[in-house]
């Protein structure tokens, strides 16, 4: 299963090592290099430098038909540009992006673009952990409209073998870094490791 992941921030970082560990192809992309460092020595993956809301970077980087696509960097705007791209013009199966602001999550899951709400998962786990309440808040909208980008879009969270709730086995120190063998016709791009110098421009 190919995924790829705009935006190696904590959150990023971390699902792109859970999903390395489920056995994904993973790819992540971040304009920092310096955001690779929070990937661990054990990630198999790999990172490249580039705009994530940049179509010619994202065709670069193997993006085209991925299973599936996170759109996870601290701006809304540019999560919701990177998912639009991911979704019309690159159709990739399955299309998350983060939304910070409850409203515009839940505007753009009508549009056809499943979104994760920050806020709303914060808000839902207070809540339950206090006992005044759990499960009325839904931090992860699938996307309820149809987007114009295709069909395969809408309801397509449902069917990510990660909101099914697979479990994800842990970290194991022992694996090599390296990386995955390149998508035919694509730069092959550098193994992510500590120190990292071969970072790879998408």
């Amino acid at each position: 299963m190919k995924t790829v992941i705009v935006g190696c921030g904590r959150v990023g970082a971390a699902v792109a090592e859970a999903c390395d560990r489920a056995g994904h192809e993973v790819i992540i992309i971040d304009k920092s290099t310096l955001a690779f460092d929070k990937l661990h020595d054990s990630f198999r993956g790999t990172a490249l430098r580039g705009d994530g809301t940049d179509e010619d970077v994202l065709r670069r980087a193997g993006a085209e038909g991925a299973d599936l696509f996170l759109a996870l960097t601290e701006g809304d705007n540019r999560n919701v540009m990177a998912a639009q791209l991911a979704t019309e013009a690159l159709r990739v199966k399955q299309v998350v992006a983060k939304v910070n602001d409850p409203l515009r999550a839940e505007a753009y899951a009508a549009l056809g673009l499943a979104t994760i709400c920050r806020t709303d998962l914060m808000l839902d786990a207070i809540m339950g952990f206090t006992g005044m309440g759990s499960g009325a808040i839904r931090g992860i909208q699938e996307a309820t409209g149809q987007h114009p980008g295709g069909d395969h879009a809408a309801g397509a969270l449902g069917e990510s073998p990660l909101a099914a709730g697979a479990p994800i086995p842990p970290a194991d120190p022992t694996i090599p870094t390296g990386a995955p063998a390149p998508t035919a016709g694509a730069p092959a791009p550098a193994a992510v490791g500590t120190p990292r110098p071969g970072t790879q421009e998408a």
